[in-house]
């Protein structure tokens, strides 16, 4: 079970209301807010669901969907980084209790996220430098990138400050085993996963 959530700021909320038009007039498009900035990522490609997919399976198959986590696609998560700061992963795990850390905006407080994983689209260095940063910063244990441009699989764990002490970038012909952190064991062959996200021939 997690702490209790982090404790909600007041006032206005400018960049959210803006985010929250751009998703309205942006059907599809990801709307995060980061260091105050409004980020707007289009819809993504198959692979990259494909990709993302893939992970879901083999956290599901580890047991982390159900029992004391949860695995959630698309779960906001609220960021220490700025006053409105919030970012969507593109799949999370998390802890069962997460309904009690709602922050506000279908956002959830850091605490119950055990970890992140992104797959880079067009905007691969967000998710490379500036994702990076913000989930450092919420303490988030384990982040995972799929990393489709450069073809490796980043895993970064124990959070310091705006980063990570363990960065390991992985290659194809790789096995990885995840931390034990996240609640199971779960191996991953890197070739498979970026196979499974590598983007489309026009």
């Amino acid at each position: 079970m997690s702490p209790a959530s982090v404790e909600r700021p007041h006032g206005s909320r400018p960049l959210i209301t803006e985010a929250n038009r751009l998703i309205d007039r942006n059907p599809g498009y990801r709307v995060e807010i980061i260091g105050g900035q409004i980020l707007l990522t289009p819809p993504p490609d198959g692979p990259h669901g494909e990709a993302m997919m893939d992970f879901a399976l083999l956290f599901a198959e580890a047991g982390l969907h159900g029992g004391e986590s949860r695995v959630l696609p698309g779960i906001g998560i609220w960021l220490p980084t700025g006053t409105e700061d919030c970012a969507i992963p593109d799949l999370s795990v998390i802890d069962a209790d997460y309904r009690e850390h709602l922050v506000e905006n279908n956002c959830y407080a850091p605490v119950c996220f055990r970890l992140v994983l992104e797959v880079t689209s067009s905007n691969y260095r967000t998710d490379l430098r500036d994702k990076v940063t913000a989930y450092a910063s919420a303490k988030v244990p384990t982040c995972v990138i799929i990393d489709r441009k450069h073809q490796r699989l980043h895993v970064l764990t124990d959070p310091a400050g705006d980063g990570y002490e363990n960065h390991r970038p992985y290659s194809p012909g790789e096995i990885v085993t995840l931390p034990a952190s996240i609640g199971a064991e779960v191996t991953v062959d890197v070739s498979a996963i970026l196979e499974a996200g590598q983007s489309q021939v026009s």
